[in-house]
């Protein structure tokens, strides 16, 4: 067990690790040379490095804005935290050996239904399996699940939904890449397809449709063609006007004024993004040509299932647009799901930006500028409404206040609370 622990906890929930290691795989079965193994493994390390630096430096500046955001507006409510239930889960209930269990478990389904099924599809984001692991076995226990039992129905649920959401998704981002290389492995897609579905709905049609990417500027404004450059003017006004309502003393800022720091912590999400978007560049230049030789042999066909940020620059104004959005949507959600009696949930700038930038690839993608907006309003309710959901299995659990933000492991979980537990506690 200690060995599996230490497999899980310093391997396969280290991304970067992971994705070396089956890169390195891939070139060990093309029967590459020693060196050129090593070169593309140290590569794909570091690309996924450089990626998760950029990564680190959008949560910084996030945080601190949803921070100032708080205070500037006045909210309290509930922050949903996945890593919060991952603690408890493991602490108070003693689960920590069962949700290591089931994400090793979960990873095995994943490949065996990539090899005997259509379904070619390998998610290799380690975090989102953790998390997927943890909810599956929350839920599992509260239903009478134990031992044995409760790891392998754990690894099957997260093994089918480890698949079937890059399966779902990739007609959507065959159209943004423009090839079947890589897929989206993120638990969030269930919000992605909701939101290219109101894009389809209420968006531009076909013929007529106007992406975001296609704008034309004026002469004096074609700077803002440059990506870094557009999310920086974006960022800026959001950033002061939002520390000019919270104060002077919303947030420790040391010896530098409030407002220069909003400045410069605006300034750090644009450095954060340019980071990001190197990393990304580094990464696929890597990664797609490796995973050829699992395809070739282990899973033939195989597609890797890679994180949301990989597919940011292929869409970058949308990510912005996604990210705006879905932000005015959980704001709207924020005060109107307490009025049904459900639970106030506080904004989530990270996942706004991740998960809503995504989104905004789909919603352009499918219904263009027109679609991209109101569908985004729509995803930032949607995303709100599912962790309120969650609070109200949670309370009854004996978790005073929680929930998640990914909407596929909330899925997950209340598909467990609603269907599954009523099944089980027959037997």
């Amino acid at each position: 067990m200690g060995v599996i622990n230490f497999i899980i906890d310093n391997i396969l929930t280290q991304a970067s690790i992971t994705i070396a290691l089956i890169a390195c795989l891939g070139l060990i079965l093309q029967k590459k040379s020693v060196g050129q193994v090593i070169s593309g493994t140290m590569k794909t390390l570091l690309g996924f490095q450089v990626l998760s630096a950029g990564s680190s430096v959008i949560q910084t500046s996030l945080t601190y804005f949803g921070e100032i955001f708080q205070k500037a507006f006045h909210t309290q409510g509930i922050v949903p935290s996945i890593e919060a239930i991952n603690g408890q889960a493991m602490n108070n209930l003693g689960l920590g050996s069962d949700i290591a269990l089931t994400f090793l478990t979960i990873f095995i389904c994943n490949i065996l239904i990539a090899r005997f099924t259509k379904w070619k599809y390998i998610f290799l984001t380690g975090q989102a399996l953790l998390w997927m692991a943890t909810m599956t076995t929350v839920f599992g226990y509260f239903a009478g699940l134990r031992g044995l039992v409760l790891i392998i129905i754990g690894g099957i649920v997260g093994g089918i939904f480890s698949v079937a959401m890059p399966a779902i998704a990739q007609p959507i981002i065959r159209q943004v890449t423009g090839n079947n290389d890589i897929a989206l492995g993120h638990f969030c897609t269930i919000g992605y397809l909701f939101e290219a579905g109101i894009a389809k709905i209420f968006g531009e049609r076909s013929e007529n449709r106007k992406s975001i990417e296609d704008i034309e500027m004026p002469k004096a404004f074609e700077f803002l063609q440059d990506t870094y450059l557009s999310v920086m003017v974006v960022m800026l006004p959001l950033y002061l006007i939002t520390a000019a309502f919270a104060g002077s003393g919303a947030v420790d800022t040391g010896d530098t004024n409030f407002m220069m720091y909003a400045f410069l912590q605006a300034i750090q999400f644009v450095v954060g993004i340019y980071i990001l978007l190197a990393g990304v560049r580094l990464l696929l230049g890597e990664i797609v040509p490796a995973f050829r030789g699992i395809a070739m042999k282990l899973v033939p066909d195989a597609i890797p299932a890679l994180d949301c940020p990989v597919f940011f620059p292929y869409s970058p104004n949308a990510v912005i647009l996604g990210f705006m959005t879905t932000t005015i949507g959980t704001v709207v959600a924020m005060f109107v799901l307490p009025m049904f009696g459900l639970a106030m949930i506080l904004p989530g700038m990270l996942t706004n930006f991740f998960a809503g930038g995504t989104a905004g690839i789909f919603g352009n993608a499918v219904g263009g500028r027109r679609g991209a907006i109101i569908g985004g309003i729509a995803h930032g309710f949607f995303i709100t409404l599912l962790p309120a959901l969650l609070v109200t299995a949670f309370n009854t659990l004996g978790f005073t206040n929680a929930t998640a933000t990914d909407v596929d492991t909330v899925t997950a979980a209340l598909l467990y609370y609603w269907i599954l537990s009523p099944i089980f506690k027959l037997f």
